[in-house]
């Protein structure tokens, strides 16, 4: 091995000088053509004596290794060409001084592996795992081996077993096994109710045609189970492939459109990788369910607890229905009187929609339902102080509650209402929750993975423009309630801030909602008053906005202030970075003690919950946000503009034009 590796240390040596004499050469071409002469001789020289050195080398290395030969336990050197299996014996650095017959038949023609190392012939590269129990996968010309090595003496014999049809099998297994798919035609109502006469029939066609057409590539088959649902069984083969083209037939359903404004849309739910068929199915529903949380148009494919998700591109459509928030309303009022008292809290770093729809199911408790009810906020954590402030003066002060004065209040019987978030990781308080058996939940942020799951209501409406917008709904069905002035306005500025003005996610059920509002006494003025801001969040608003950088579409600015107000402030120029000319989403980075926070804003084009996901936040298609712990804003800014890049605003907007999302 000492002259093996001299002879890997050394050859290039010599290659290199080689090299340099004929740069030399060259150089001397242009001043004297005798020198140039006699330095090309002396490097052709040294090329062919380093070549010859090379195989005389290499010969001399292999008389070497069969003279190591007679070393091994003569036995085992007869015995090596009677083994069943190709074989080959090693020495103690794991170079093979011996093969038999049919490991020389596995190889390459003509091709002597004496000499070479192990490793080159192990897939993971590591020759400990061959002494192992269940030894080494590898492939070698492209069938599959389990390698085990025995020790014998200083050297060691080395087995190959043929585990090609094993393997060949275990794949076929895997790629064969079932996988359950639940497809939910989305916007089947809206469109129907758009269509003319005769054109339902028609887009109720197409829908079908293009799933048929999406089945017929494989070699399963799809049943109709309702009017817009659909159960596809296939192969998991055929998953993998889907996955890769990020389900393309999404975009085939979109291409359907009546009244040239209208796309048609489909959600579906992949359940695979389960033990039997009936637990792929059981994951499928999970999965819609997840997709339609999520706004519909998109594929949600779990295995065992993880999801991964494609589409989402449209905007999701408003259902007018008011029957289920009928439902919702009955449902909640029977839990509300069979509880002792109710304790109502939003998400961390609480906005004018998690406190504005705090205020009114507290109101909706009080005097609709006759049930103690307490708001759990933390006053100095909370980006909704005007609003609070407001209540405060109005004599309403002993409503709100710390975490420590609200868990002196909860029994076993305390009912708690959860608004705006879902996730369990945003609560405002989580030992709040904890210690609460019932929870009933009440959000329109697009479901997330890690999202209350045992709650004994959960109101969640991704379509509705704000939690506050779902409260004023819910009011009117719970008892006679009586809003005031101060109340109407709290809902009306959660509404006004999740909209913009009612400039994004707008329905009609919003303006349903803001004029019931208008008609309890909610004053536009008064309300337009609690997003006043002081001169200095003014001013690092201002300066965040002026100093933002474009990158593919997106507007970037990181803030370097230490404002009290800087969440406030971050927010805000997110909003008014979307006013600038071609871009279409906003993103501001600011720290928070040893947190890195970004803020993520669109107008509806670009699906900022996607790419904040991607970093561990949530939120809607419009409105998203993530906190990034243990990070420097460089590196934080980093982090965004890689998830930028990768998720191509520009081409993901191209396309989403295309399709008519």
């Amino acid at each position: 091995m000492f002259i093996k590796n001299k002879n890997k240390y050394v050859t290039p040596l010599f290659l290199i000088l080689t090299i340099i004499m004929l740069a030399m050469a060259v150089i001397s071409f242009r001043w004297n053509h005798y020198v140039f002469i006699a330095e090309l001789i002396l490097a052709v020289a040294g090329i062919s004596v380093v070549c010859v050195s090379i195989v005389n080398l290499k010969k001399f290395m292999r008389l070497m290794f069969k003279e190591a030969v007679h070393s091994i336990d003569d036995a085992s050197a007869e015995r090596i060409n009677m083994i069943a299996v190709p074989a080959v014996i090693i020495g103690n650095e794991n170079e093979i001084m011996m093969a038999n017959d049919r490991f020389l038949k596995i190889m390459e023609k003509d091709k002597d592996p004496v000499g070479d190392s192990i490793v080159d012939y192990l897939a993971n590269k590591n020759p400990d795992t061959m002494y192992e129990d269940n030894g080494a996968d590898t492939m070698i010309n492209g069938k599959w081996y389990i390698v085990f090595a025995v020790k014998a003496g200083e050297s060691s014999v080395v087995y190959f077993i043929d585990d090609n049809t094993y393997k060949s099998n275990s794949d076929e297994y895997v790629l064969s096994r079932p996988v359950v798919a639940l497809i939910a035609f989305d916007n089947r109502d809206e469109l129907e109710r758009e269509a003319e006469e005769g054109e339902a029939s028609r887009i109720n066609v197409l829908v079908e045609k293009v799933i048929a057409k999406w089945v017929s590539g494989t070699t399963g088959f799809y049943k109709r189970i309702s009017g817009g649902r659909y159960i596809v069984m296939m192969e998991e083969r055929f998953i993998k492939q889907f996955i890769e083209e990020k389900f393309k037939v999404l975009d085939d359903i979109r291409a359907i459109q009546i009244n040239d404004r209208l796309n048609a849309t489909i959600s579906i739910g992949v359940g695979r990788g389960g033990s039997t068929v009936k637990e792929c199915e059981a994951w499928a529903r999970q999965a819609l369910d997840m997709a339609l949380g999520r706004g519909g148009d998109q594929v949600a494919v779990k295995k065992n607890e993880i999801y991964q998700f494609f589409g989402g591109l449209s905007k999701g459509i408003e259902k007018r229905d008011k029957v289920r928030t009928r439902v919702i309303a009955a449902t909640l009022t029977n839990h509300v009187n069979n509880c002792s008292n109710v304790v109502i809290m939003g998400h961390r770093y609480s906005d004018l929609d998690s406190v504005g729809a705090c205020i009114g199911m507290w109101s909706a408790m009080v005097k609709g339902l006759h049930r103690n009810a307490y708001i759990v906020i933390d006053r100095q954590q909370t980006l909704a102080k005007s609003l609070v402030t407001s209540f405060e003066k109005a004599g309403f002060e002993s409503i709100f509650k710390t975490e420590e004065e609200a868990l002196d209040i909860i029994d076993e019987h305390t009912l708690l209402i959860i608004v705006d978030t879902h996730s369990p990781n945003f609560l405002e308080s989580k030992a709040v929750y904890e210690h609460c058996k019932n929870t009933v939940v009440i959000d329109h942020h697009r479901m997330m993975v890690n999202h209350i799951d045992n709650a004994v209501v959960f109101y969640h409406e991704p379509y509705a423009s704000s939690a506050c917008e779902m409260t004023a709904e819910l009011i009117q069905y719970l008892g006679d309630c009586s809003l005031s002035r101060l109340e109407s306005e709290a809902l009306l500025a959660g509404i006004m801030l999740d909209t913009k003005n009612f400039v994004l996610r707008t329905g009609v059920r919003t303006f349903e909602a803001a004029a019931f509002l208008k008609s309890k006494g909610a004053d536009t003025v008064e309300v337009k008053r609690l997003f006043s801001n002081s001169i200095d969040t003014y001013k690092v608003k201002y300066k965040l906005v002026s100093e933002a950088e474009i990158f593919s579409y997106c507007a970037v600015a990181c803030a370097d202030s230490s404002t009290p107000d800087i969440r406030i402030a971050s927010a805000q120029a997110a909003d008014e970075l979307l006013g600038i000319e071609n871009v279409k989403a906003s993103f501001v980075i600011y720290k928070t003690n040893k947190t890195v926070n970004i803020s993520a804003r669109s107008l509806g084009d670009v699906n900022v919950q996607v790419l904040m996901e991607s970093l561990g936040g949530g939120g809607h298609q419009t409105m998203a946000a993530c906190q990034l712990e243990n990070v420097s804003m460089a590196e934080a800014r980093e982090k965004l503009l890689s998830v930028i890049n990768e998720f191509d605003i520009n081409n993901k907007q191209q396309d989403a034009l295309k399709t008519g999302a």
